[in-house]
């Protein structure tokens, strides 16, 4: 499944219930379970994020619609990226002429 690495800060929303967070996070990945989805690994971080997401996701509508609706609850906006592994990466190569 393609792999997406999301980048998140809280909103003020967010930060005002930052106690609630670990509960969140745990709501999260039913969410992403429910659109198919699997969050693999969630990290608490200190600097210009406040969380690491790494998750798989069947295709990148699936991910889209769960980042928009986890966006919608109004506790965190996310910049996310799409990763390859090293097998993803071979392949793409060998399609270069």
């Amino acid at each position: 499944m393609p792999t997406f690495v999301s980048l998140v800060n809280w909103t003020e929303q967010g930060v005002a219930n930052f106690k609630d967070t670990v509960a969140r996070s745990a709501d999260a990945r039913s969410a992403a379970a429910a659109m198919g989805g699997q969050i693999k690994e969630i990290y608490w971080t200190v600097g210009p994020y406040d969380l690491i997401t790494v998750a798989e996701f069947p295709d990148d509508e699936s991910a889209t619609a769960f980042l928009l609706a986890l966006s919608s609850r109004g506790s965190v906006r996310t910049t996310t990226l799409r990763a390859y592994g090293a097998d993803e990466m071979t392949r793409i190569i060998g399609k270069v002429g």
